[in-house]
């Protein structure tokens, strides 16, 4: 029987991490200083542990060990020559910074990003969009502050928050920043600088009036929700054309008032807009004077986009147990699960075949250190089975005992 056509000399996970460049790795460690006194647990070796640390789904540092130990064998492929030891992976979870897996990340992510954009998205303002929005993870010490109130009983347990920016046609994240749990959003749109002409769409957590005025003078389009509590003067209303929406019901100029004594004013739009599915009506607020009111809503609807991609990491990269104790190793953690979304997303982009991504992670998973070629297998799964069935007819076609063959079915 002649050997599976699904075979290659190397392991899933060692194709995977074939995306990584080593020497741009190697220029970002020496640039942070991330392997100063580093003997032999590089930055990059220390990458691909963590790698496969959340590939497998492993909560300890010691279950990690034995699983690197179970597949020693196989370790050359990915460019470790050792085992490290327990005490070794926990000093560097712990020392070794944080910022450097996030380069590494955005690396990554700007040298393959134009492989991942979705065609489907035809419509130009779609391909200039960005959607913002944040994700708190669960700490069970409280490490960062976590957000709410004190309970009755016990602690209030920490929590880090990702605040996270995505192009809306590649779907991976391009600017990812960590704060507590307890850190007020609006606090990150300063650190968003998009280029001029591009859309941005957040929720009303974001609301930063001075910020929303910087966009307006670099021609920055946001949109958001506009605050129940919001203080504004209606200015001029804009007549609402026969063909628009049904769902339009008012489109109008406003000023909102703010600074310490309301003195500074900042120009917008409000979209009134009735969802009959949800029975429920949005108030949305833009500083885009010439998109037609329905398309302001559709941006908007697009946000659920980044709600989407947050269940996907949560459910396929639960992060739920961590390495270490400290803000450093958590960071270290979660960007790890960046990467092992980017590089999944990174391989679904190559193939034809429609996979559900979650159905991909669970192969990938399962089959981490086997040596097939991820690429055959998932565009047609059902190839190698059939060359068998195939051989099988060739080999009894002849033979005169035909039911013979049901045994190899």
């Amino acid at each position: 029987m002649s050997k599976s056509t699904n075979f290659t000399g190397q392991p899933i996970f060692g194709q995977l991490i074939n995306f990584l460049d080593r020497s741009s790795i190697s220029k970002i460690s020496r640039k942070n200083g991330a392997d100063r006194y580093t003997k032999k647990f590089t930055t990059y070796k220390h990458l691909i542990v963590m790698m496969f640390v959340t590939l497998n789904g492993y909560q300890s540092i010691r279950e990690t060990i034995i699983g690197l130990l179970a597949n020693a064998h196989k370790l050359g492929h990915l460019g470790l020559n050792y085992v490290v030891r327990r005490s070794t992976f926990s000093d560097a979870n712990k020392r070794r910074p944080s910022e450097v897996f996030g380069e590494i990340y955005m690396d990554l992510y700007r040298k393959y990003a134009s492989s991942l954009s979705d065609s489907r998205l035809s419509k130009q303002d779609l391909k200039r969009l960005y959607i913002m929005d944040s994700t708190t993870i669960t700490l069970f010490k409280e490490i960062l502050k976590g957000v709410g109130r004190n309970p009755k009983e016990g602690k209030k347990k920490g929590g880090i928050k990702a605040h996270t920016v995505i192009k809306a046609n590649e779907n991976v994240p391009c600017l990812i920043r960590f704060s507590a749990a307890a850190c007020h959003d609006h606090t990150l749109l300063s650190e968003v600088n998009l280029p001029k002409g591009s859309i941005i769409t957040f929720d009303k957590g974001y609301v930063d009036y001075a910020r929303y005025q910087e966009f307006s003078k670099f021609e920055v389009w946001y949109v958001t929700r506009l605050k129940t509590n919001a203080l504004y003067t209606a200015k001029n209303e804009f007549d609402i054309p026969d063909d628009a929406d049904p769902g339009v019901l008012k489109d109008e100029i406003i000023e909102l008032h703010y600074g310490e004594k309301k003195e500074k004013v900042h120009k917008a739009r409000r979209i009134a807009y009735w969802d009959d599915t949800n029975k429920k009506l949005f108030e949305f607020q833009t500083n885009n004077l010439k998109l037609p009111a329905e398309t302001i809503a559709l941006i908007y609807k697009k946000r659920w986009q980044i709600e989407t991609l947050f269940k996907q990491l949560k459910q396929n990269f639960p992060l739920k147990y961590f390495l270490g104790d400290n803000v450093n190793a958590i960071e270290i953690q979660i960007w790890a699960a960046m990467l092992a979304n980017l590089l999944i997303s990174l391989v679904k982009s190559k193939i034809k075949h429609n996979w559900a991504f979650s159905n991909m992670v669970s192969i990938i998973r399962q089959q981490l250190m086997d040596y097939i070629n991820i690429y055959r297998f998932l565009e047609d799964p059902e190839k190698a089975w059939r060359s068998i069935i195939n051989e099988n007819d060739l080999k009894y076609q002849n033979t005169l005992f035909p039911e013979m063959r049901g045994a190899y079915y």
